[in-house]
């Protein structure tokens, strides 16, 4: 009984829907967009079309993707604190140990007050994001549907093979965090009109830790970090893709409580 009143009470009250935008392709002045304004960015679900996904793990088969809606823009803290104003479960000084650690919104100044309305809400836990989305009539999206879009530069919907792109993929990865992060949409925009999937904020998917997970530790929900490092070469698709690599290591080393300094997110929603 108390699991089901604890449950109940994280269910997340609805905020308002974003409209859906048609898939734009890069905008003339480049592929890096600057955002002038201070003003966060209204979200808004861009329809991407069905293809068909290579994973990175695997036995080099292709997955189909079906068609769905992504967040053009990650969800920024003003965004959060709306959802969390509708649903105080979920603010800093009332959220259960449960669903996020200590980190837990650790840059606002306080538990209503963002510290940078227009950048990405980071320090959020993969619970937290879930929730978000949920209010808002979505939901976080699959590793392979984030990696789908991903994999598109400015130009090509499919650059994964493309060797400029892949090394400007990996310098942006690697950059060091700023103190105070860029507004949501100051990064690239790629071939599909999705802005900052290679900046500096890490993105929550739903099956984040279901890559390289031994038996005994999905018994225990925990990761097998020695199992991953030893068979990663081995097993991936493109042992050269040294961003992806990086990007599945930070999804391993995560559990669903965490909140982390450079890990956001944004929503998705299925086409019915």
């Amino acid at each position: 009984m108390y699991a089901l009143a604890l449950v109940a009470a994280f269910l997340p009250v609805p905020i308002a829907a974003a409209p859906v935008a048609a898939a734009a392709g890069p905008d003339s002045s480049g592929s890096a967009i600057m955002q002038t304004s201070a003003a966060p960015v209204t979200r808004a679900y861009v329809a991407i079309p069905a293809g068909a996904h290579v994973p990175f793990y695997g036995d080099g088969e292709s997955e189909t993707i079906e068609a769905f809606e992504f967040d053009r823009y990650l969800v920024t803290q003003h965004d959060f604190r709306r959802f969390i104003e509708a649903n105080p479960q979920w603010r800093r000084d009332r959220v259960k140990g449960a669903f996020a650690d200590d980190g837990y919104l650790r840059d606002w100044s306080a538990p209503l007050r963002a510290s940078e309305p227009a950048a990405p809400v980071v320090n959020v836990s993969w619970f937290a994001a879930r929730a978000f989305c949920s209010a808002d009539g979505a939901r976080l999206p699959t590793t392979a549907e984030w990696e789908y879009v991903a994999s598109a530069s400015a130009d090509l919907r499919n650059a994964s093979r493309d060797e400029a792109f892949r090394a400007l993929v990996l310098e942006m990865f690697t950059r060091p965090r700023p103190d105070r992060l860029p507004a949501a949409g100051s990064g690239m925009r790629n071939a599909y009109g999705i802005y900052d999937l290679h900046g500096f904020v890490r993105e929550w998917v739903s099956d984040f830790n279901n890559v390289m997970v031994s038996d005994d530790s999905r018994g225990t929900g925990g990761n097998d970090a020695q199992l991953y490092c030893a068979a990663a070469a081995s097993n991936a698709r493109d042992p050269a893709d040294y961003a992806a690599f990086l990007r599945y290591s930070l999804r391993a080393s995560l559990n669903g409580r965490s909140a982390q300094s450079n890990v956001g997110f944004r929503c998705a929603r299925s086409i019915q």
